[in-house]
């Protein structure tokens, strides 16, 4: 009879191993460890998001179920209080670090030459209990983090990721962003940051971003509008040269103002150093960035980032680092296979059927353990 492994095995066959166990070495994760190894911790994590326990007793209890089937894993069954030591103690950096890797190949397929990729770039809040309010404090009655990504739109992929609490600006971690020379960046108000714009532009970087209501500038040029669309107006322009405090504005160059009616009949302004770009193309730039929205809204409906399974700054890292690999491993798999089309779909069928064993394309239809037929005789093994 022909072995088949469960859609759990399936699902960590898009895990790169030995670059994780390089990573495993160079954060020496396992360093003095005895009870629960980086890979356990990684798979017992995983487990919990895709199977949506809430709690480090549900992990352990569900894989205590299904004990004879972590062979093929090559893991380990934790105990609750291992596991949660190793939330608190091991390093959150060499998750970071698997997820940043994952994404690079993810992305990969897709590349295209720098001048055409666009990158948008956009922050969620995460509510955590008082428990963390050792780290995340945000006032007297609220503890929350914040989830900054780097998307790519073209395949669909987070590329970058950082953790912060939630009373750091936006800005603040986009301006230790590495900057891709080239490339586009599309953002929303919570960067409106000159310094950073004259950065981009200084990289040979396109941006495309809001332009508060309250912010003027010094017409020098009007562009014809195209017939028949949203734009209201298209002109060209310099930034107030000088902020608060009488510092100079060193965005210096010539922007482009570009005022449009979307769809919701909210009249708004975008600002961007592309004075080339026809304003229809520029507008649908900055709709792009409705997928960082979608994208987050997917995540909080499908994977365990709204009840931590840890209060510490470690634990939620990790946690949040390992939902977000879930994520690449879902979609990853459901490229494999054509029998679920939504992700959505896809990823509660693999909850449903999470330690069964069958194939990952196999989900939605009936499907059989194969039997072996020998001397006019079958047998249907029994499944694990």
């Amino acid at each position: 009879m022909q072995h088949q492994n469960s859609v759990f095995h399936a699902l960590t066959k898009h895990i790169p191993w030995p670059q994780f166990e390089r990573l495993v070495a160079e954060r020496k994760a396992d360093h003095r460890v005895r009870r629960l190894d980086s890979k356990s911790h990684l798979l017992s994590l995983l487990f919990g998001q895709f199977a949506g326990a809430s709690s480090l007793r549900e992990i352990e209890a569900g894989l205590t179920s299904h004990q004879c089937r972590l062979y093929h894993l090559g893991a380990k069954r934790p105990a609750r209080s291992t596991l949660s030591d190793a939330n608190a103690k091991r390093p959150w950096a060499l998750f970071a670090d698997l997820f940043a890797y994952m994404a690079g190949e993810a992305s990969r397929p897709t590349r295209r030459r720098i001048a055409d990729a666009t990158r948008i770039i956009d922050a969620t809040k995460v509510n955590l209990s008082d428990l963390s309010a050792e780290w995340a404090r945000f006032s007297a009655d609220h503890c929350a983090a914040k989830l900054h990504i780097v998307y790519d739109p073209d395949s669909a992929t987070p590329l970058r990721a950082d953790i912060t609490p939630d009373n750091v600006n936006d800005i603040t971690p986009a301006k230790a962003l590495k900057i891709e020379p080239g490339a586009t960046y599309v953002f929303d108000l919570a960067y409106y940051d000159y310094g950073w714009w004259a950065k981009l532009d200084a990289m040979g970087c396109r941006f495309v971003t809001r332009l508060k209501s309250n912010t003027k500038i010094a017409e020098t040029a009007r562009l014809a509008l195209p017939k028949g669309s949203n734009i209201l107006s298209d002109r060209i322009g310099i930034l107030p040269q000088r902020m608060a405090r009488s510092r100079r504005n060193p965005m210096s160059d010539p922007i482009r103002e570009i005022t449009l009616r979307i769809s919701t009949k909210k009249v708004i302004r975008l600002v961007t150093n592309d004075l080339d770009a026809t304003a229809e193309d520029i507008a649908e730039l900055y709709k792009q960035r409705w997928q960082i929205e979608l994208f987050f809204k997917w995540i909080k409906q499908n994977l365990k980032i709204k009840h931590f399974l840890g209060t510490s700054e470690n634990a939620v890292r990790i946690q949040l680092f390992t939902a977000l690999i879930a994520f690449l491993m879902l979609r990853a798999a459901n490229a494999c296979q054509r029998a679920v089309v939504q992700p959505g779909t896809f990823a509660r069928l693999v909850r449903f059927n999470l330690m069964h064993k069958r194939p990952i394309d196999a989900l939605i239809k009936p499907w059989r353990q194969p039997t072996i037929d020998n001397r006019q005789l079958s047998w249907k093994f029994e499944q694990c």
